[in-house]
């Protein structure tokens, strides 16, 4: 059976109230949820507690809409290639009541789902296209004995109708290749190539037709440019914001279901000053606290970001919890000072690190700051919980977002 049919089998139940939905024509909504075993295995692996026996008391329930609190992290890339038609209806399938759409621009100015504009070698076969891969900003150079294999392709090398022309793939490379063929593979062995056969890449027009006839919610990220603005000269960072909401408004979706992000400060301010209507639920993406002193000053902006119109913070999981010496999960200061500013919080992104186990031991990114507390995939909910009902976040984005909708379900958020 295709992928994308796969996915989109089932059986329509209400909508919730929340998603104020305009029923397209060609409605394919995603309504049989379907969390599959995974949210299982993680409560089964789970040390005794009050919260596994909570968890295991919902493994019955019918799951029967999807709340915004999970949110759909580029689709469902745990499994999926990132960003592709097939991976969106996944995320759909698993729940996510909010799906993202990371957006970079082509060379004639149209809007693609990409997480970065300069990924496309990685992310796609584009390096297998001789006539596309001639015009990668670094075509393809293979390993030598000095230095590993090396090429950068940005959607604003190419055309919208090329992008349309590539498959998606999972995002790997192989630093030892010596021909683009074999570049095209090398990712964590966690990871799977099972649903790699040339999935679908998605312009950004496509996703709102395509989220929209599903009954969800949006969450379109601004990725800052890795080329020259203004792009050929003439082609802004507050015209390319601009035209991300235009996207939506031509197409007369209601400003309550988007939720617009940007790592750029000036690209939420842009929105809350040209489009309040969409920029009151604009998300400020925060890389800020990646080091001691930016988590410091990160911590003392917030009262005067609340002030200046920012409503919703979203940093990394690290940055919202720490782990006491008895391992519990606790609320970092980060945390507290949201709270006290009166910001609503939304953090990213669960299931990227793979194992926990290894995780913890490499105190990996996203979970740095709890790595002594955690030690197995069971773990997974521990994080979960607290992010939920110590901290208070109002969406988690995940890489496989069932794990996040079972939860949510069971412990009924919206």
């Amino acid at each position: 059976m295709h992928l994308s049919l796969l996915f989109t089998a089932g059986v329509a139940v209400a909508a919730p109230s929340f998603n104020r939905r305009r029923q397209a024509s060609h409605n394919e909504s995603i309504t049989n949820i379907q969390v599959g075993p995974r949210p299982f295995y993680l409560i089964d692996d789970m040390d005794a507690s009050p919260l596994k026996d909570e968890l295991q008391g919902c493994s019955e329930k019918r799951i029967t809409h999807a709340p915004t609190f999970s949110i759909s992290h580029r689709g469902g890339p745990l499994q999926i290639p990132e960003h592709s038609r097939q991976g969106m209806l996944a995320g759909a399938r698993m729940g996510a009541g909010i799906v993202e759409c990371d957006v970079a621009f082509t060379k004639d100015r149209q809007l693609v789902c990409r997480h970065s504009q300069c990924d496309l070698h990685t992310t796609t076969n584009i390096l297998t296209i001789p006539e596309l891969a001639a015009k990668c900003s670094t075509p393809f150079e293979p390993a030598t004995d000095d230095q590993p294999a090396q090429a950068r392709c940005c959607t604003s090398d190419i055309t919208l109708s090329e992008f349309k022309s590539l498959c998606a793939k999972m995002d790997s490379s192989n630093d030892s290749a010596t021909t683009p063929e074999d570049y095209q593979y090398g990712g964590p062995n966690w990871r799977t190539e099972l649903y790699d056969q040339c999935a679908t890449p998605v312009e950004h027009n496509e996703y709102i037709d395509l989220i929209d006839s599903l009954g969800l919610q949006f969450s379109p990220e601004l990725k800052e440019p890795q080329v020259d603005m203004p792009f050929q000269g003439n082609y802004t960072q507050e015209m390319y914001a601009q035209q991300l909401i235009d996207d939506y408004k031509r197409k007369g979706i209601h400003p309550s279901r988007v939720w617009p992000q940007s790592f750029v400060e000036d690209d939420i301010f842009y929105w809350i000053k040209h489009e309040p209507a969409f920029g009151r639920q604009s998300i400020y993406l925060d890389e800020r606290i990646d080091t001691e002193d930016g988590y410091a000053k990160a911590v003392a902006s917030l009262p005067e970001l609340a002030k200046k119109g920012v409503k919703i913070m979203a940093p990394p999981i690290f940055a919202l919890l720490n782990a006491t010496d008895d391992g519990e999960l606790v609320p970092s200061e980060y945390a507290k000072a949201a709270k006290d500013a009166g910001l609503d919080l939304i953090t990213w992104s669960l299931e990227r690190t793979g194992p926990l186990k290894a995780a913890a031991e490499e105190k990996e990114y996203y979970v740095q700051s709890i790595a002594d507390a955690i030690s197995k995939d069971g773990d997974m909910y521990r994080i979960v919980d607290a992010l939920a009902r110590k901290v208070g976040v109002r969406g988690i984005f995940s890489d496989w977002p069932a794990t996040v909708t079972y939860y949510a379900n069971c412990v009924g958020l919206a």
